[in-house]
């Protein structure tokens, strides 16, 4: 039994110094080869490296399926947090709508009560900003509307939210809207709910400030501007914007209109009421009695 384990033994260590050799010389000359620059020799890699080394595919599957798994849940969380969004905003939606609702209906109560009637004059023609006048000392608009679909010179332009500004020049197709920021504008408004009237003076910033304030003390940050339609230029009730209290204290205006994406205007027909210029001229001359008549004819007993 010694003999043959002894015998097995002095087999082995040769094959196996023989086996490591060929290793050795097989990686000294794949390591030789490999550092070959030659044409023949790069393609012969890239056929030994396509044969011999495997696609790891397979390996990959598990980490793209977690991959793809940990993106579906991130959307989820995200369209969840959405929708969880939207939910709020519908309810806070139905609350701005009930209250409006109210007031609509107490709007048309107060109206009736006080036989109001609204102006059906009161219509718009919607026109295209064409250009601007592109300078800092001047701030006006071009229209594709003109003398032709009937506008005229002073009507006033909104954006369908807050008044912009008057109609100042107008050709036969278009016509020039001077904004309420321009230096030359200016624009009595009413200052809600105080009812301070006061006018909104254009300095070609995007905040113009209140001048000839009646009580600048009455007159709050957050309250309401309106046009006040004194001068009968433009309509009343316009809205313009809120105030706002600058860094040094003046009162100015956050104007309602967007003026970073005017790209269509409303310009409201407005046709103002008639000035009476002789008031008296309105009342007859009424007819005395035939006896008082005679008692004022001289010489009469």
């Amino acid at each position: 039994m010694a003999t043959g384990r002894r015998n097995s033994k002095d087999f082995t260590r040769p094959a196996r110094r023989i086996v490591v050799g060929i290793l050795l010389v097989a990686l000294v000359g794949l390591f030789l080869f490999w550092r070959i620059d030659s044409p023949r020799a790069e393609r012969l890699r890239a056929q030994i490296v396509d044969q011999v080394v495997p696609t790891f595919d397979w390996a990959l599957i598990p980490v793209t399926k977690l991959v793809g798994m940990v993106e579906n849940f991130d959307s989820y969380r995200r369209i969840y947090e959405q929708n969880q969004d939207l939910r709020r905003e519908l309810q806070r939606m139905k609350a701005w709508k009930e209250a409006a609702l109210q007031l609509e209906q107490e709007n048309a109560k107060l109206l009736d009560l006080n036989k109001v009637r609204l102006d059906p004059a009161l219509t718009f023609i919607t026109g295209v900003v064409l250009a601007d006048s592109g300078s800092p000392f001047r701030q006006s608009v071009l229209l594709n509307i003109g003398a032709r679909d009937g506008i005229r010179d002073g009507w006033a332009a909104t954006d369908g939210l807050g008044l912009v500004g008057r109609v100042s020049g107008v050709g036969a197709t278009s016509s020039r809207v001077i904004l309420m920021t321009d230096s030359n504008s200016r624009v009595p408004v009413m200052v809600q709910p105080s009812g301070q009237r006061a006018i909104l003076a254009g300095d070609n910033s995007k905040l113009p400030p209140l001048d000839f304030v009646e009580a600048p003390d009455a007159v709050r940050p957050g309250d309401r501007v309106v046009s006040s339609g004194d001068g009968g230029v433009l309509p009343a009730g316009q809205l313009v914007g809120q105030v706002v209290q600058s860094a040094d204290g003046r009162l100015r205006v956050r104007l309602a209109a967007d003026y970073e994406r005017l790209e269509y205007l409303r310009v409201l027909r407005f046709q103002p009421n008639e000035a009476i210029g002789d008031p008296g001229g309105l009342v007859l001359p009424l007819a005395l009695p035939a006896f008082l008549t005679n008692l004022s004819e001289p010489g009469d007993g």
